[in-house]
C-alpha cells in the first residue's frame, strides 16, 4: 500500500472516531496526474447529497500531456463509492452534532486508488494547545535521549 496524499493537518484540526476506505471515481487524465503524485487534500472535506457521497475542494492538478476531452477544473467534486449501508451508517452520524468526514489520506491498493474517510470531530483551541505541548515534550525527550548516548 503506497501512500499518495496525506492531510497530516486533520489530525491537528480534528479528533478522529472512525476510519472508513473509499474508491473514487476519477477521469483517465487524473489519474495519471494522480500516480505523479499530483494530489493535496488540504482543504478537502466530504459531503453527503441524494444518498451518495462526494468529496469537494480536493485539488488533483491537470494531466498537460491529456487531449481535449481532459477535465480542465482541478477542484471538481469526484463522487466516492462505498456500499450504501456503509453510506447510510455515515448519514446517521454527521447528522449528529460536531462530526463530519474528512479525508485523511490517498494511497493505492493494489492497482485502485482508495480515499481514507475519517469521522471527525473537530477540537477546542485548548485541545490544540495541549497537542502542541505534547508534541514539544516528545521531541524533547528523543533529542535528550539522542544526546545521552
Amino acid at each position: 500500500m503506497k501512500t499518495i496524499a496525506e492531510n497530516r493537518e486533520a489530525k491537528f484540526e480534528y479528533f478522529i472516531e472512525d476510519r472508513f476506505e473509499a474508491g473514487v471515481s476519477l477521469d483517465g487524465g487524473e489519474v495519471k496526474s494522480v500516480r505523479r503524485g499530483n494530489v493535496s487534500l488540504k482543504d478537502a472535506y466530504c459531503s453527503v447529497w441524494n444518498a451518495e457521497l462526494f468529496i469537494k475542494g480536493m485539488h488533483i492538478a491537470v494531466y498537460d500531456k491529456a487531449g481535449s476531452f481532459n477535465v480542465k477544473d482541478s477542484r471538481r467534486d469526484r463522487r466516492l463509492l462505498m456500499h450504501k449501508s456503509e453510506i447510510r451508517r455515515l448519514i446517521g452520524k454527521v447528522q449528529e452534532k460536531g462530526y463530519t468526514l474528512v479525508p485523511l489520506k490517498m494511497y493505492f491498493k493494489d492497482a485502485l486508488i482508495k480515499i481514507e474517510i475519517g469521522l471527525c470531530k473537530g477540537k477546542n483551541l485548548y485541545d490544540k494547545k495541549q497537542a502542541i505541548k505534547e508534541r514539544d515534550l516528545a521531541r524533547e525527550a528523543t533529542r535528550e535521549l539522542k544526546n545521552y548516548n
